[in-house]
This record gives structure tokens, C-alpha cells and sequence, in this order.
């Protein structure tokens, strides 16, 4: 039962990703992964680099290049920190906040269909529930 809860539950998110991606992709020229990183960045006031690998869980490396992409898109800037200048703030730039507010109601709508179009509030509360308590022990062992 584990090994195929696991089988769904990898299949469902790989799925329900590219679904998400694909019409914010269409509709505002953004990737999935683009608009988890502006959320990211407009929900941190001070939002580092660092706090972007702690949130989303990829590495230094990776989340330095997709800021590299964010920047070169003209969605976000890096700020010098005035405390420690070896390091920067990462803020949206008017066009980031554009895209983003432009692509949260898309979001949302795709993520609604998938979720909540399909199955009952109650089933929904218990799965996200049991998601949240795995993802929970998960950072508690390995971080976040």
C-alpha cells in the first residue's frame, strides 16, 4: 500500500505540475517554477537567496541560477544588503509584480480544478492533513 501511495503520489504532482505549468506558460509566459519563486520572493521581505533553498528545497546552486533567470527576465533584482555586502535582497521589479498578480488568479483556478473540482472539501482537509505531517518529519530529519 506504501509503495503505491508513494507511485500515485509522485504521479499526481508530476502531472498536476506540468498542468499548472503549461496554462501559466500559455497565459503569461511564466513557468510553474518561476511563480512559486515570485511567492516566494514577494512573501520575504529580505528574501535571500538562501531563504529561496530552505523554502523550495533545491540547492544553493540551482536556486542561484533561477534568480540568475528571474533577473535576466527583468521579474526580479538583487539589492545590495546593506548590512554585509558579500550578499543581497532579492525584491521583485514592477514587472514581477505584474506577472505575478496576473498569474495568482491562473494559479489558483488550475490548482481549484484539479483539487477541489474533484473531490469533496472533506477528503481534501484529510489529505492535506497527512501531506502536511509527512512534509513535516521530513524537514524535521532531513531541513527543509
Amino acid at each position: 500500500m506504501a509503495g503505491e501511495l508513494f507511485v500515485d503520489l509522485v504521479r499526481v504532482e508530476t502531472r498536476l505540475w506540468n498542468a499548472v505549468d503549461a496554462r501559466l506558460r500559455d497565459e503569461h509566459g511564466i513557468r510553474l517554477g518561476q511563480y512559486d519563486l515570485l511567492t516566494v520572493i514577494a512573501g520575504r521581505p529580505g528574501c535571500r537567496v538562501l531563504d529561496l533553498v530552505h523554502e523550495v528545497a533545491i540547492t544553493v546552486g540551482a536556486a542561484s541560477k533561477a534568480v540568475d533567470r528571474l533577473v535576466a527576465a527583468g521579474l526580479c533584482r538583487r539589492v545590495a544588503n546593506p548590512a554585509d555586502g558579500r550578499s543581497s535582497f532579492l525584491e521583485l521589479t514592477p514587472s514581477g509584480v505584474r506577472a505575478l498578480s496576473g498569474a495568482r488568479l491562473t494559479y489558483e483556478e488550475e490548482i481549484a480544478r484539479w483539487t477541489s473540482g474533484l473531490l469533496p472539501p472533506r477528503i481534501l482537509e484529510e489529505l492535506a492533513n497527512g501531506l502536511r505531517t509527512i512534509r513535516a518529519a521530513l524537514e524535521a530529519e532531513q531541513g527543509p
